[in-house]
C-alpha cells in the first residue's frame, strides 16, 4: 500500500513532505515503496543540510523559518520546498512581518538580501537575511551587510547623501536640515581615514568597531 493511500490526513501528509521534525517518518516511507516520497525526503534532507552549513541556524530553526515563509503566501509557496525552490515573495509581504514592520530600514534590509536587487526574496534569501541578523552571526559579517544597507545609492561608499538618509530614518526626521548636515560632516570628519570625503568599507568597519552596541542593535530575533 502506498503511503498516500494510508490513513494519514492532509496535515500529516504536508508535514511528511517538508516539515519532517526528525527521522521517525523514514521507516514509513521505506515500507510504502513510494519512490517519489523517498526522493522528496532525500532532497529535503539535502536542502536542510546545505542551509545548515551556510547559515547559523539549526535544522529545527530552518523548518520554523520555512513555516513563516510559507504562511505569508500559502498559495504561492509549496509545502515541499524542493518542488519550486525558485519561488520568490515580494518585498511588501516581507516588510510587513512583525519582526521588520517597525524597523525604519526594513526596505533597505530586504533589498540588501535580494538577489534580484528589487526586494523579492527566495527562501534561501529569506534564511540568509535572518541568519545574518541573528545573534549568532559574527560582527564581521554583520558589518558587511550593515554597510550595504546604509549605502543607499549602491556605489560601494557611504557618502554624505547616504548618511543624511540614514540619520533621517534613525531620528524619524526629527532633526532639522542644519542639524543633519552638522552630524554628517562630523561623522565623515572622524571616520574618513583616507580623506576622500566619503566612507569606504574599511572606514565604516573601523567606525563600528568603536560602537559597543552595534551587535545588539543589528539583531532581529525570529
Amino acid at each position: 500500500m502506498l503511503l498516500s493511500e494510508s490513513k494519514l490526513d492532509g496535515k500529516q501528509m504536508a508535514s511528511l513532505t517538508f516539515f519532517l521534525p526528525d527521522l521517525s517518518f523514514l521507516p514509513k516511507i521505506l515500507k510504502s515503496n513510494d519512490l517519489h516520497l523517498l526522493s522528496v525526503f532525500i532532497s529535503y534532507s539535502n536542502t536542510c543540510c546545505l542551509l545548515q552549513d551556510c547559515t547559523f541556524f539549526t535544522r529545527k530553526e530552518i523548518l520554523r523559518l520555512h513555516g513563516r515563509y510559507h504562511e505569508m503566501a500559502p498559495n504561492v509557496v509549496p509545502m515541499d520546498y524542493t518542488k519550486d525552490p525558485d519561488v520568490k515573495l515580494p518585498m511588501q509581504l516581507i516588510i510587513n512581518m512583525p519582526e521588520l514592520k517597525e524597523n525604519p530600514f526594513k526596505e533597505r534590509i530586504v533589498e540588501s538580501f535580494s538577489e534580484d536587487g528589487e526586494g523579492s526574496l527566495s527562501f534561501n534569501d529569506f534564511v540568509d537575511m535572518f541568519s545574518v541578523l541573528s545573534e549568532m552571526a559574527p560582527r564581521e559579517l554583520k558589518a558587511i551587510y550593515a554597510f550595504k544597507i546604509y549605502d543607499f545609492n549602491t556605489d560601494n561608499f557611504i557618502c554624505k547623501a547616504d548618511l543624511e538618509k540614514t540619520l533621517n530614518k534613525l531620528t524619524r526626521e526629527e532633526l532639522t536640515a542644519e542639524e543633519i548636515t552638522l552630524v554628517c560632516e562630523k561623522v565623515i570628519e572622524e571616520a574618513d581615514m583616507d580623506g576622500d570625503g566619503k566612507l569606504g568599507f574599511a572606514d565604516f568597519e573601523n567606525m563600528i568597531s568603536k560602537a559597543p552596541d552595534f551587535l545588539s542593535t543589528f539583531h532581529i530575533r525570529i
